[in-house]
């Protein structure tokens, strides 16, 4: 059986869990807080040891974020129940501030607000419905589709139907790029053409198409109603009105 090193055998003023209480959360660093979820380290290597060792395995805390609980249990002094803790913190971090989610979607902002609460961390592309009233109030969120690590359609028929059998009268779509690249795709546009036209023929209101990619989101803004010129060049005007724009 393999023996453990408890936080407790460290000195006192090297102890994270001390410090905390002491200083405040915000005072330590990465290394540590993650040391206060492991709780023990392993033979010969204190929970101080095991963070380091698994930042540096993992180059960033984002990409540890994303790791799946299985990928970490394998790793030597880690283990099913320590990954299970690690996943379920990263989780926790992901759903605070849940309850201020914009009830109504008047901008893309607001689409990728709600976006990034489900998709934030994965590493597999999901596509989102979320679906509204007729006054673009949220009802639901809905996950119509998971692909593989390169790429996710957008499945028009499952997307339109989500919509129906829920009652809604509008919605928006939202998907991730795991590569970290929040740029839209050619077959992203195109897809976000044909999810549009689509949702115009059965009386639906479409809201938009956001990608987003760990911080950042863009907006697929052929989606959204054009305005009058804004003194741009036509990408930096794409992007404006992207921002702008009310849905």
């Amino acid at each position: 059986m393999t023996m453990t090193m408890s936080m407790t055998s460290l000195p006192a003023r090297e102890r994270p869990r001390e410090r905390m209480l002491r200083c405040g959360a915000e005072a330590l660093s990465e290394r540590e807080l993650l040391a206060i979820v492991l709780r023990s380290g392993l033979q010969g290597k204190s929970a101080l040891d095991l963070a380091t060792a698994l930042l540096g395995e993992y180059g960033a805390l984002s990409a540890l974020a994303r790791a799946r609980p299985e990928e970490l249990a394998t790793m030597r002094g880690v283990g099913i129940a320590k990954a299970a803790a690690l996943v379920a913190a990263f989780q926790l971090g992901r759903r605070v501030g849940l309850d201020n989610i914009p009830h109504v979607l008047r901008r893309p902002s607001d689409v990728a607000e709600v976006a990034r609460r489900e998709l934030d961390g994965l590493r597999r592309e999901r596509v989102l419905v979320l679906v509204c009233d007729a006054a673009n109030r949220l009802q639901r969120t809905i996950i119509v589709s998971e692909g593989s690590i390169d790429r996710s359609l957008l499945p028009v028929r499952e997307i339109l139907n989500a919509v129906l059998r829920h009652d809604g009268r509008a919605f928006a779509i939202a998907h991730n790029h795991p590569s970290g690249n929040p740029e839209p795709s050619d077959a992203d546009r195109r897809a976000t053409a044909e999810v549009r036209d689509a949702a115009s023929i059965v009386g639906l209101r479409f809201l938009g198409h956001v990608v987003v990619a760990d911080y950042e989101w863009r907006s697929i803004v052929t989606s959204y109603p054009q305005k009058p010129h804004l003194g741009k060049t036509p990408v930096a005007r794409q992007t404006a009105l992207a921002e702008v724009h009310d849905i």
